[in-house]
């Protein structure tokens, strides 16, 4: 940050402290980028029934809508599978193929087997398409989206025969029992849906096509053509489903006024740039293809989890996983960690996350634990909030985009936030905070640290701070480790901003928080940071990843660090096939399969803990670590399979939710240079 120089005397007195697979530059750097994306996620799925999650599905723009590609049961199939709407229910498919294209030559014969005749499938991060071929035609199809409401459809059908054909096509659609009626105004199919304020609209463009509806299914024929050799006939349909908040005629214009090819070359342009802004980024040791795959399945993760303001919520966000259904939604930490891994190559996208959770502060500061779009479905969830990380993300964001305005419109939100954990998470009123609860129960508190059943909370206990404000009955070292690195970062956008005493206050309270983190929270005996009770005289004993936030957030000395290390890279505590899991592997809680937080290997704590051994000068270790990571966690390199929420530390397998994107978030910050670290 350049004004920093010129008050770097300021808090010059709290600055931090500050086996590797070293290759020459491949060229990889080049490539077209969008190289890396073709067929990065395995979408071939074709739906048996309304919530099969058994496949991914692809979307973009933000669209509360995604699609698939055909699998092996898709003997009736000619188009792509879907759509998957995330509009109602927490996501359920719509149809098998809401689009199916069907041809017949004269005398209404069969002119191409569907199954028989498919010859590829390919997906990338702009679009979806799928070929068949036989002796007589091949047909091309592609989908794409235009926005976060509409995606198109462009099939051309080519006589590849030494003869004229005549063909008579139509479209046809069938619809699962999820509610939704079918209907037409003109040449529009309507989709109507009883559980959903969303409305679809299937357009066929160009062409006039004449309908037929019954129950949950239409058809529609369009006139007969005639094809010479070589002749090809394209046909564009569009799909849409809108929230009423949201004007359809406005739409409706902006789908009749374009050309699907030019929509696909920006989307492709578009994908390029921001692949090539991970890719060109990538740390010097990670320049193998390999590592710029995995990139592209993380930039493609989070491209999938994207949704638009809807209902509740006024900005775009993320969701944690579109696959899974209690994750439809929005969560404070995850959104922290989404927004520094999409400051890397779609800043504006990372402001809007950041927005969409700040929207709900409170006016005493408080920051809502999450939110969703309908809450019909699921409850707003204000019993507790989630770990302190915003301001780390709003200064990453700045790093990437040194948006003035930007910071000025946040500082303030931020640092009410901050001093809100002093207020309401500080029950002996000593300058350290406890995790806690709005409504005093003890699993809202327990949720409060985003680990919810860590060992460390085993005996833990609730206690009221004052009305709606309760904390557990321990001290946690990484609650402390993020305000420390919180006030650091709001000690940096305070300079930003030019206001000098707001910095000088927040680098004084970090450099006293940094004494009592060294001091009350280390143990000399073990070599490592553990949670303590109140009074800070007793340990709160279990080796888990806490135990490094300290170095992640520069908080301890380098003697510190080298205990610390120690432990991470022993093969019995940390350094396991997926290294530096939830807790220590030789532990006799550690359970991994059982245990969600403790003893997975969650790419969030991984990503800390990484960056804690570069923090304190172990490059070295941090590379090896790296690499290990990612060969161990099962389907994060090569194509094909989902990011998982979390894995088991010990055989690598993908655990939980599928395209989770806080996973995807950190794998781009394993991989991608720093720019300014503190």
């Amino acid at each position: 940050m350049n004004s920093t120089i010129k008050y770097l005397s300021i808090i010059a007195f709290v600055l931090f402290t500050s086996c590797n697979e070293k290759k020459e530059p491949s060229k990889s750097l080049e490539k077209e980028s969008n190289a890396f994306d073709k067929n990065i996620l395995d979408y071939n799925i074709t739906p048996k029934e309304p919530f099969d999650k058994s496949g991914l599905m692809f979307s973009d723009q933000g669209a509360w809508f995604a699609f698939g590609l055909q699998d092996s049961t898709a003997n009736d199939i000619s188009g792509f599978s879907g759509p998957f709407l995330m509009t109602q229910q927490n996501g359920v498919w719509c149809s098998r193929a809401l689009v199916n294209l069907n041809i017949k030559g004269e005398g209404n014969t069969e002119v191409i087997d569907w199954n028989k005749s498919l010859q590829s499938q390919n997906s990338y991060s702009s679009h979806l398409e799928q070929t068949f071929q036989n002796k007589v035609l091949k047909i091309n199809q592609e989908i794409t989206y235009l926005s976060g409401h509409t995606a198109l459809q462009k099939t051309t059908i080519t006589n590849v025969s030494s003869t004229d054909i005549t063909l008579h096509p139509s479209i046809s659609g069938k619809l699962f029992d999820i509610g939704v009626n079918v209907s037409s105004d003109n040449e529009t199919i309507v989709l109507t849906s009883e559980k959903s304020k969303a409305k679809g609209y299937l357009t066929f463009l160009q062409e006039s096509i004449s309908l037929m509806i019954a129950d949950n299914y239409y058809n529609g024929h369009y006139e007969t053509i005639l094809l010479e050799p070589n002749q090809s006939k394209e046909y564009s349909i569009s799909q849409t489903f809108i929230f009423p908040e949201y004007s359809w005629k406005e739409e409706q214009n902006k789908i009749t006024a374009i050309d699907f090819d030019s929509v696909l070359q920006n989307r492709k342009a578009e994908k390029h740039t921001q692949l090539s802004a991970l890719v060109k980024n990538r740390k010097p040791q990670f320049l193998d293809d390999k590592y710029a795959e995995v990139l592209a399945k993380a930039q493609l993760t989070l491209q999938n989890n994207w949704r638009i303001p809807a209902g509740e919520i006024k900005y775009e966000g993320l969701f944690p996983s579109y696959h899974y259904k209690w994750f439809n939604g929005f969560w404070s930490w995850d959104s922290w960690k989404h927004a520094v891994g999409l400051s890397y190559y779609n800043p504006d996208l990372a402001k809007k996350q950041m927005k969409l959770m700040f929207d709900f502060q409170k006016e005493d500061g408080f920051i809502v634990d999450c939110v969703f779009r309908d809450t019909l479905i699921e409850k707003h969830n204000y019993r507790d909030t989630k770990p302190p990380l915003s301001a780390w993300a709003i200064a990453k964001i700045y790093e990437k985009d040194p948006d003035l305005k930007f910071v000025k419109e946040f500082y303030p939100k931020l640092k009410k936030y901050h001093y809100w954990w002093y207020a309401k998470r500080d029950h002996d009123k000593d300058g350290l905070c406890e995790y806690g609860s709005t409504d005093g129960t003890l699993i809202a508190a327990k949720w409060e640290s985003g680990m919810d059943n860590a060992i460390r909370f085993d005996n833990s206990k609730i206690l009221k701070n004052s009305e709606g404000a309760y904390s557990l009955n321990q001290e946690s070292v990484d609650l402390n480790a993020y305000l420390y690195a919180e006030k650091m970062y709001l000690s940096q956008l305070a300079i930003e901003l030019e206001l000098f005493e707001d910095s000088k206050k927040f680098a004084t309270e970090a450099r006293l928080l940094k004494q009592k983190i060294q001091t009350q929270f280390y143990d000399l005996n073990d070599g490592w940071f553990y949670d303590t009770n109140l009074e800070g005289t007793t340990f709160i004993k279990g080796e888990g990843s806490e135990g490094w936030t300290a170095l992640w957030a520069n908080a301890a000395t380098q003697e510190q660090a080298e205990a610390i290390r120690l432990k991470m890279m022993d093969t019995t505590k940390f350094y396991t096939k997926v290294p530096f899991q939830t807790m220590s592997a030789d532990h006799p809680k550690f359970d991994p399969l059982k245990g969600y937080w403790r003893g997975p290997n969650w790419l969030d704590q991984s990503y800390f803990g990484v960056k804690s051994l570069r923090n304190y000068g172990y490059d070295d270790e941090a590379d090896k670590a790296t690499i290990q990571i990612l060969k161990g966690a099962n389907g994060i390199l090569g194509k094909g399979k989902a990011i998982r929420e979390n894995y088991h530390p010990m055989t690598g397998e993908g655990l939980h939710a599928q395209n989770f994107s806080w996973s995807a978030a950190h794998l781009i910050l394993l991989l991608t240079e720093n720019q300014d670290e503190i």
